[in-house]
């Protein structure tokens, strides 16, 4: 079996990754395999995508050139000196939360690089964004790997590692924080008499409507918010609301909460 690179976790994002890669021919699904632990989730990833469905650890670890390690972060705890050597010359992109560098080095020291990365739940639909920071600087042929497994989500950026504590609280909490925004819209919405549906309805194709043309324009969000305020209107009045409860104080209280937060879960 010519496996090129191996999963460890078969969850949502493994399965997005697996997809993407699939789809956009970096690998024939021939050459990729996954195995999880005592749940059937990699069965049903290779049944659903032609891959292979190995039953190890130390299995999957020797048969591919590139490790993605996607299980859940206690999970290291059972790593064996099998699968320390197993790994040996290999790349391993880690998608854990709050691992940092320094303990997957310490977990895996034969691997030839490490990089740790943190991408965000809209990768599963191909619409993400994600962060990296590898261990030592990348080869080539390292880096191109790197870029096609976190491009199978989406967008991706090389930062320092240090960022990504940061990056976690603003991408990665990121969506969480719109899906609380795009709530309080729809209760809003209800409350000032609108059918349910149709605030629902309403408050998505604003959300999107507004992260296109955020996306597509070159001015500021806060020139595009002017744009959209007349002195004295309806906006107006809405914002000084929100000003008046300092939302973005509260957004950046929020970010630096999530932030603190990501530092102490990497010394657990």
């Amino acid at each position: 079996m010519d496996t090129q690179i191996a999963f460890i976790g078969a969850g949502r994002m493994a399965s997005a990754i697996v997809h993407g890669i699939i789809d956009q021919q970096h690998y024939t699904p021939e050459q990729i395999a996954c195995t999880c632990g005592d749940d059937p989730t990699g069965t049903a990833l290779a049944q659903k995508t032609g891959i292979h469905h190995l039953p190890t650890l130390e299995t999957a670890a020797h048969s591919a050139k590139t490790i993605v390690l996607a299980c859940k972060p206690q999970q290291l705890t059972a790593i064996t000196a099998e699968t320390k050597e197993a790994v040996r010359g290999k790349l391993l992109v880690s998608i854990l939360a709050g691992t940092t560098l320094e303990r997957l080095h310490h977990t895996f020291p034969l691997a030839d690089n490490i990089v740790r990365s943190m991408p965000n739940t809209p990768g599963q639909i191909g619409a993400g964004v994600s962060a990296y920071a590898p261990l030592y600087p990348l080869q080539k042929d390292h880096a191109a790997i790197v870029q096609n497994i976190l491009g199978a989500l989406g967008q991706y950026h090389l930062v320092p590692e240090e960022q990504l504590d940061a990056v976690t609280a603003l991408s990665g909490s990121g969506p969480a924080y719109l899906f609380e925004f795009a709530a309080a819209l729809q209760e809003a919405g209800t409350h000032a008499g609108l059918p349910p549906r149709l605030a629902n309805a309403l408050t998505i194709q604003t959300l999107l409507g507004a992260a296109k043309l955020l996306e597509q324009s070159d001015e500021s969000p806060d020139a595009l918010r002017d744009a959209v305020t007349s002195p004295g209107g309806t906006t107006a009045a809405a914002l000084q609301v929100l000003q008046n409860a300092q939302l973005r104080k509260t957004v950046d209280q929020a970010i630096q909460a999530a932030k603190e937060r990501s530092i102490e879960l990497a010394k657990l």
